[in-house]
């Protein structure tokens, strides 16, 4: 039987619009330049009750499903701003619901859901392993009633700006397991009590203002009681996150891609050339309407994708799915609005020189098209595995 289709949450998408309107273009220009976190933003979002909408009612959240999420991300996207800030705190929250014990559910949710603590830094990525998770070689050696945490992450977007981290690392050396995906484990970590005490936060400086930091664990101690769900099950637990990632990358690459489709036609309709507006031209058309074309079958993926997350059906392939053709949409759109643009399109004033850099990431991040296709042509029509 099919997963029913989530709701578009119409309400929802017409409120965050609302919020959207409160911080124009000129904001996210002045961030920009001084490569500064929206904290404004972030605390609308949160005090809105949009940043809780995963956590359960008990908690002090909405109780609602990834499709609300989804929409409230897209939505962000489609009116000019960005969701990079906060997303994190929506994608890492399948983890602690569905791994986490009732004790740290108890005592983390009722803040994160308050704004009191905010939950923003993913620690998987490493220098050395990049998308090979399963090769990190961050460790946890059990110590008494603590770990003693060693080694590097990186491209932990936020950390600065996190109270609490996700964090994977092995607790069993690989020679020691017999598939790859054992012995590696899931913490959440208390970055305010790490601070200083083994815990170091190095910002990296990229083309887009995204907040990326490198992080060093040189023997930091934290609570036997971090440890999200059994010792050893630590990839199974984050593939939730990893799945949610890409279905809510994924609706803010659909969000794009609409900002950058409406800012084409609106130019290419006011736009006068040789006498009449370039729109009427064919060459300018077509690839506004190819991208259209894009983004629409893209967002039926989105749709099929969070309506298994939500049904609790297995949705692997529809998440990576959606996480690339939702990423190519929003380029393809991308292209043809600085293409209609001209000069114009790289003039910051018009801001579609900064949403240009800022979709570009998602060709490559949170998980590359090439791992992508090899995930599909191994799992799904069962090719030999490429990697």
């Amino acid at each position: 039987m099919q997963p029913s289709a989530p709701s578009d949450h119409a309400e929802i998408r017409e409120e965050v619009r609302k919020l959207c309107a409160r911080f124009p273009g000129e904001y996210w220009r002045r961030l920009d330049a001084a490569r500064a976190y929206p904290a404004e933003f972030v605390a609308a979002l949160t005090e809105s009750g949009y940043l809780a909408v995963l956590i359960p009612e008990a908690f002090g959240g909405a109780g609602l499903g990834l499709s609300a999420a989804a929409a409230i991300l897209e939505t962000i996207h489609a009116n000019g701003c960005n969701g990079a800030a906060c997303h994190a705190q929506m994608y890492i929250m399948g983890t602690i619901l569905r791994h986490g014990s009732a004790a740290q559910q108890a005592e983390y949710l009722p803040g994160i859901a308050a704004g009191t603590l905010r939950l923003q830094a993913f620690g998987v990525t490493e220098p050395t392993s990049g998308t090979d998770t399963t090769a990190l070689r961050t460790f946890a050696r059990r110590d008494g009633d603590d770990y003693v945490v060693n080694g590097q992450k990186i491209w932990t977007s936020r950390a600065e700006h996190s109270d609490l981290m996700l964090l994977l690392a092995r607790t069993t050396p690989r020679e020691q397991v017999a598939r790859r995906t054992e012995g590696l484990s899931t913490f959440l970590v208390d970055m305010r009590a790490a601070a200083g005490r083994g815990l170091t936060i190095r910002p990296i400086r990229t083309m887009m203002n995204h907040n990326s930091c490198e992080v060093f664990f040189d023997d930091l101690r934290i609570p036997a009681a971090s440890l999200i769900g059994a010792e050893g099950s630590g990839f199974r637990a984050v593939l939730d996150g990893m799945n949610a990632e890409r279905l809510l990358i994924a609706a803010e690459c659909i969000g794009d891609a609409r900002w950058f489709l409406d800012k084409a036609t609106a130019y290419a309709n006011s736009r006068q050339v040789f006498g009449r507006p370039i729109g009427q031209n064919q060459g300018v058309q077509f690839p506004i309407a190819r991208a259209y074309a894009q983004m629409r079958a893209a967002d039926l993926m989105v749709r099929e994708g969070l309506a298994k997350y939500e049904a609790g059906a297995p949705c692997g392939p529809e998440a990576n799915m959606a996480k690339m053709l939702a990423a190519e949409a929003s380029w393809a759109a991308a292209e043809a609005c600085v293409q209609t643009h001209g000069g114009f399109g790289f003039a910051e004033e018009y801001d579609v020189e900064r949403k240009f850099r800022e979709t570009r990431l998602y060709q490559v991040a949170p998980i590359s098209t090439n791992l992508v296709l090899s995930y599909l042509a191994e799992h799904v029509l069962g090719l030999p595995r490429s990697y």
